[in-house]
């Protein structure tokens, strides 16, 4: 049988396969489907866009235009010439948390089902799509087309079924041109498990993967040519299984990786590790440039309350400083080693003009007390299926509190994020390990690879997908602007 994966990128609380990142979903299953014997090829949405909408012509952009990152994340492969040979397509779609991405738009069930209508073949939808999606926060989840697909499976096998073809799934790197950055799957499920509006809870009970399991994975990728790794696929690095001796190994077998970062991280895990170990580990043997993603979602003690949220503000600041103690010290790429960052969820239960409040004061403590962020995510919620918050009282706040959104978040932009950039990368600073990523007319977009890393606008059209070095000239609200100095 002819296999064909059509990845349409995913973005979960728990993990990230947007490119650079290359997800979970699409290596596990093109894993099995090589292990039993099938002819298997994977394909990008971007690959199907550019059969679909622009009759396979990648168009240089004019001096005026910017880079179309509908068709940038392209394999070696023709979807023209592989699709019409596929007995079964399986369509991987699904976003929990949306954001927004500088080379590549993850495809919305809207747009997928129009670009797969007129294929003749078995479909199948997977992915977090199963759970919902939603690219907008603010909004339900995507309607699904029952009918448009012969199925609709949840592939989540056990990890001992996964172990059997991890080998197998690493070849599909070797259908890609571009560099990947590896998200490792850790743990599945919350050891916590009650916040409102996550979907971590629906998916999986919570289980660690063994760690030799996670070593054997990464050693796999890397001996395939792969350098960028992050430990993401998970809930909280901290109770992974045997998170120090993990770090350690990983450099130990495989001392040529260039970035290893982690991802989320429950404050109430670092306030908890004895004698801060893991945090020093973290520092010692990950890149710089990491960041620990602190769920705190809001300040505000009551919407902690009415969302389950698992972390109390008092709890979130000792986990800031903790972090800070250990990783506000500058790498050898530019960027500090381990800084914390912080997610805001605007259309929470209970929220008010007060939530605001409380969360400009914690934000303006951490800035007086000298502590850095990494980075603020802050977004409306998406409302998805079989969540409490769904179920309790659905988009009611977000109607609510609609028009101070944009009020809300922008203060938070001005009066933290912009003072913040600046202190964590002051003018002159030089910066190294950076790509140019796409154009904006006249401007070159960079960024290092990393876990949320920082877009440096360039002035001037440089060759891209090139490693350089920049200075940093200047500060925007969420970006800098630098100068390749090599």
């Amino acid at each position: 049988m002819r296999y064909t994966i059509l990845d349409c990128y995913t973005d979960e609380a728990s993990g990230l396969g947007v490119p650079p990142y290359l997800g979970t979903y699409p290596r596990y299953l093109f894993g099995k489907f090589s292990k039993e014997g099938h002819d298997v090829t994977y394909l990008t949405i971007d690959d199907l866009r550019l059969w679909k909408k622009y009759d396979g012509v990648v168009r240089e952009p004019t001096v005026k235009q910017k880079t179309n990152i509908l068709v940038y994340n392209l394999t070696h492969n023709k979807a023209s010439e592989v699709i019409p040979k596929t007995d079964v397509l399986i369509i991987i779609v699904g976003v929990h948390v949306p954001g927004k991405y500088l080379t590549a738009l993850p495809g919305t069930m809207k747009e997928v089902t129009k670009l797969v209508q007129d294929i003749r073949c078995k479909k199948i939808l997977t992915g977090p799509a199963v759970f919902g999606t939603q690219l907008e926060g603010g909004k339900f989840a995507e309607d699904i087309p029952q009918d448009q697909f012969d199925d609709i499976i949840n592939y989540d096998a056990p990890f001992e079924d996964i172990e059997e073809y991890i080998e197998e799934s690493t070849d599909i790197i070797m259908q890609i041109p571009d560099k990947r950055m590896i998200e490792i799957e850790t743990g599945r499920g919350c050891n916590v498990g009650k916040c409102s509006f996550c979907t971590e809870p629906l998916k999986n009970n919570f289980v660690n993967r063994k760690m030799e399991n996670v070593v054997n994975e990464v050693q796999l990728f890397y001996d395939k040519g792969a350098r960028f790794f992050r430990l993401g696929k998970q809930a909280d690095f901290y109770v992974s299984d045997r998170p120090i001796e993990l770090l350690k190994t990983i450099r130990k077998k495989c001392p040529e990786i260039e970035v290893l970062h982690i991802d989320n991280v429950n404050p109430n895990s670092v306030v908890r590790d004895k004698d801060e170990l893991i945090t020093k580990a973290i520092v010692q043997y990950c890149s710089p440039g990491n960041i620990a993603a602190f769920g705190v979602e809001s300040f505000d003690k009551e919407v902690v309350k009415a969302n389950l949220l698992n972390t109390a503000p008092l709890i979130a600041m000792k986990a800031i400083k903790i972090i800070n103690k250990h990783g506000a010290v500058r790498g050898e790429n530019g960027m500090h080693r381990f800084l914390p960052g912080i997610n805001i969820i605007f259309g929470l239960l209970k929220e008010t003009k007060n939530s605001h409040k409380e969360n400009m004061a914690y934000l303006n403590k951490i800035m007086e007390q000298g502590l850095l962020l990494r980075r603020i995510n802050v977004r409306q919620v998406a409302v998805l299926p079989g969540t409490f918050l769904e179920k309790h009282g659905g988009n009611k706040y977000l109607r609510k509190n609609k028009s101070l959104y944009w009020k809300w978040r922008n203060e938070i932009r001005q009066t933290i994020d912009w003072p913040m950039l600046k202190l964590i990368l002051p003018l002159e600073t030089v910066l190294t390990d950076v790509y140019t990523e796409m154009y904006d007319g006249k401007t070159t977009f960079c960024r290092q690879v990393g876990t949320y890393p920082l877009v440096i606008g360039v002035k001037g059209r440089y060759p891209l997908k090139e490693k350089v070095t920049v200075k940093v000239v200047g500060h925007m609200l969420r970006s800098i602007v630098g100068e390749i100095i090599e």
